[in-house]
C-alpha cells in the first residue's frame, strides 16, 4: 500500500463515526420490530424495498453530512439562522414529542429483551438509564463515540441469526431483485413503514450536529462521505438479515408477531437457543443504543434552535439546557416504561404520527439549505444530484403522507 493510500486509510478511521453510528442506530427497537414483522408476515417478499430505501438514505444523509462539514453547524442552527426562531421553535416542539415516543419505544425494547434473558425490567431499566446517563454526562465526545462504534459491532448478531435460519438463498435473491407487490393494506403499510423507519427526522439533526461537534474539516469531506455511505450500507444489510431470519422461520409456520421481542421468543423452538439468544441480545444492544442517541439528538436540536450551548464535551455548568433535556428525556421515558398500565402503544403511535408530519418539512429545509450558495459555496448540489435528491424527497413525502393518513384513519 502506497503512502498516500495509507494516509487516506488512516484519515477515514480518524473521521469515521457520525455516519456509521447514526445509520446503525436507526435500527433501534422500533426499526427492528418493523423488519421482524415484515419477515414474519410476508416472508422475503418485502426485501426488494431495501434497495430504494438504501439509495434514499444515502442521498439524504450525504447532503446533511456535507452541510455539517462545510458550515460547521447543526441543522437546527441553520434553520434558525435562515428561517427564523419561530420556525425553528415549532419544529423543535414537534420533534421533542416525537423523540420522547422513540425513546420510550427503545426503553420498552430494552425491558422486553431483559425479560427474555430472565432479568427483571424493574432492575434493568434503571440500571440501563443510569449507565447511559453517566456515559454521556461524564464522558467526552471521543469516549462516547468509541463505545458507540464498538456497540455497533454487536449488530452482527442479526447476520448470524439470519445465517442460522438457513434460508433458501435463491428465493432470497429473487425476492430482492424481483418485486412481488401485493395490493393489500398490510403489505402497503409495511412497505411504507420500512422506508419510514429508515429515514427519520432525528437522524438528520444528530448526524449534522455530531459532525459539527467532532470538528471535521472541509478537506476531510471525502472521508466523511465514505463514513456516511458505509453506515447506510451496513444498516440495511442488518435489516436484510432480520427480514430474512423471520421470513425463513416464522413466515412458513404462520407465526404472527407484533414486537421484535416476540420474534426472539418464537425463533427458539425453530432455530434453537443460540439463534433466539443472539436475536434477544442484539435487540437489547440496539434498544440501549437508541436510548443514548435519540435523547442526544433531542438535546442537540432543541439547544441549537434556541441558541443555547450544546455538546457532549460540555459540562452541566457550561450547557445546562443541553444536559437537562438529555437527563429529563431519559428519566421520564424510563419511568413511563416502568409504570403499570402506561399508554406505551399510544405514545409510540403519536410519535410515528408526528415524525410523519415533520419529515417532509425537515427534508425540504435540508435541500433548500444545501443549495444555498452563501452557506455552501462550491459545495452545493450539482444539477443531476438535485434531480435525484428532490425525486427522493417527493417519494418520501408521498409515502409519509400515506403513512400519516393510515395512522390518523385506521380504517384506511
Amino acid at each position: 500500500m502506497t503512502l498516500s493510500r495509507w494516509k487516506r486509510f488512516l484519515l477515514f478511521f480518524a473521521v469515521m463515526g457520525p455516519g456509521i453510528i447514526t445509520a446503525n442506530i436507526d435500527n433501534d427497537a422500533s426499526g427492528i420490530t418493523t423488519y421482524s414483522v415484515a419477515g414474519a408476515r410476508f416472508g422475503y417478499n418485502l426485501l426488494w424495498t431495501l434497495i430504494p430505501t438504501t439509495i434514499a438514505l444515502v442521498v439524504i444523509q450525504e447532503m446533511v453530512a456535507r452541510m455539517g462539514v462545510i458550515t460547521g453547524k447543526g441543522l437546527s442552527d441553520l434553520i434558525r439562522e435562515n428561517y427564523g426562531v419561530k420556525t425553528a421553535f415549532f419544529m423543535m416542539i414537534g420533534l421533542l414529542i416525537a423523540n420522547f415516543g422513540n425513546t420510550v419505544a427503545n426503553f420498552a425494547g430494552w425491558a422486553a429483551s431483559m425479560e427474555i434473558l430472565g432479568l427483571s425490567k424493574y432492575v434493568m431499566v434503571p440500571i440501563g438509564a443510569i449507565s447511559i446517563w453517566i456515559l454521556v454526562t461524564k464522558g467526552s465526545y471521543r469516549s462516547v463515540e468509541r463505545i458507540l462504534l464498538f456497540a455497533c459491532l454487536i449488530y452482527i448478531g442479526y447476520v448470524i441469526s439470519g445465517v442460522l435460519a438457513k434460508p433458501d438463498w435463491g428465493d432470497v435473491a429473487k425476492s430482492m431483485l424481483v418485486p412481488k407487490v401485493q395490493w393489500n393494506s398490510e403489505y402497503i403499510m409495511l412497505s411504507i413503514a420500512i422506508i419510514g423507519t429508515t429515514i427519520t427526522p432525528w437522524m438528520q439533526f444528530y448526524l449534522q450536529s455530531s459532525i459539527a461537534e467532532k470538528g471535521i474539516k472541509k478537506e476531510d469531506y471525502k472521508a466523511s462521505r465514505l463514513d456516511v455511505v458505509v453506515g447506510c450500507l451496513i444498516t440495511d444489510i442488518i435489516s436484510f438479515f432480520i427480514i430474512t431470519a423471520c421470513g425463513a422461520l416464522l413466515f412458513p409456520h404462520g407465526i404472527r408477531i407484533n414486537e421484535a421481542s416476540e420474534a426472539a421468543i418464537a425463533l427458539k423452538p425453530l432455530a434453537g437457543d443460540y439463534a433466539s439468544l443472539i436475536f434477544a441480545v442484539s435487540l437489547a444492544n440496539a434498544s440501549l443504543l437508541g436510548t443514548i442517541i435519540v435523547p442526544l439528538a433531542t438535546a442537540y436540536y432543541v439547544c441549537e434552535a434556541m441558541g443555547w450551548e450544546a455538546g457532549i464535551n460540555k459540562t452541566f455548568k457550561e450547557a445546562p439546557q443541553f444536559m437537562w433535556i438529555y437527563t429529563l428525556t431519559i428519566v421520564f421515558s424510563a419511568l413511563l416504561v416502568l409504570t403499570p398500565g402506561a399508554p406505551l402503544v399510544s405514545m409510540m403511535v403519536l410519535s410515528a404520527f408526528i415524525n410523519g408530519i415533520l419529515l417532509p418539512f425537515v427534508l425540504v429545509y435540508a435541500i433548500a439549505l444545501v443549495n444555498n450558495t452563501k452557506l455552501m459555496g462550491e459545495y452545493t448540489n450539482p444539477r443531476f444530484y438535485n434531480y435525484i435528491s428532490w425525486g427522493t424527497v417527493v417519494v418520501v413525502i408521498a409515502l409519509t403522507a400515506v403513512l400519516v393518513i393510515s395512522i390518523a384513519v385506521p380504517s384506511v
